[in-house]
C-alpha cells in the first residue's frame, strides 16, 4: 500500500470519527452541544483538522444526515423483506419509519430539521437520501408524488408526536388511516 492510499484511509477514518462523535454528543446532549471545539476535543485533534474535513458545523450535520438516510433505507428495506406489496408491506415500512424516528431522534433531526444544505429530488441529492426515498417508494402504489405525500404524512406524524401535540397512544390508528387513505379505502 502506498502513501496516498494510507493518507486517504486515515482521512476517511478521521471523518468517521468526527461524525461518530457528533452523533454521540447530539444523542446524549442535543445538537446545541455539538460544536467544532467540542468535536475536536472528543476526537483529540485540533479544530483546524476538523475544518480540513468539513467546512463548518452544518457540513458535519449533513454528513450525519447522510449516514442516517443510509440507516433509514436499510430499516425500510428490512421491514419490507418477505412481504408482498400491499397493505402489509406499507404498514411494516411505515412502522419502521416511525420506529427509526423514535429510536434515533438526534439523527432524524439532522436529516429533516437542522440546516444541512441537503436538497431532495434534485441532481445533487445524496445517493443515500435517494435510496431511502426509493425504499419507501417500493411499497407505495402510484408515482413519486404519492410517495412524497405518504412520506410527508409520516414525517408529520413524527413531528406532531415528538412535540406532544397528538396522542402517542393513537399512533397505530392514525397509521391505519394514512395507509387506508393511500390505498383508497
Amino acid at each position: 500500500m502506498g502513501v496516498a492510499e494510507r493518507k486517504t484511509r486515515e482521512r476517511d477514518d478521521r471523518e468517521r470519527r468526527i461524525t461518530a462523535a457528533a452523533r454521540q454528543i447530539a444523542t446524549a446532549e442535543g445538537w446545541d452541544a455539538v460544536t467544532i471545539r467540542r468535536l475536536a476535543e472528543a476526537i483529540e485533534y485540533s479544530q483546524p483538522v476538523l475544518y480540513a474535513h468539513f467546512a463548518n458545523r452544518d457540513a458535519i450535520v449533513a454528513a450525519v444526515a447522510v449516514d442516517g438516510f443510509r440507516e433509514l433505507a436499510d430499516a425500510l428495506r428490512h421491514a419490507r423483506d418477505g412481504r408482498a406489496n400491499g397493505r402489509d408491506a406499507i404498514r411494516a415500512v411505515a412502522f419502521a419509519y416511525l420506529a427509526f424516528a423514535s429510536d434515533q431522534p438526534a439523527i432524524y433531526e439532522a436529516m429533516f430539521t437542522l440546516p444541512a444544505g441537503l436538497r431532495f429530488a434534485e441532481a445533487h441529492t445524496p445517493p443515500a437520501a435517494r435510496d431511502a426515498f426509493e425504499a419507501l417508494a417500493a411499497v407505495v402504489p402510484g408515482d413519486d408524488t404519492a410517495t412524497e405525500t405518504f412520506w410527508a404524512a409520516l414525517h408529520g406524524l413524527v413531528a406532531l408526536e415528538r412535540a406532544g401535540r397528538i396522542r402517542a397512544s393513537a399512533r397505530e390508528e392514525r397509521l391505519t388511516l394514512a395507509v387506508n387513505g393511500l390505498l383508497g379505502y
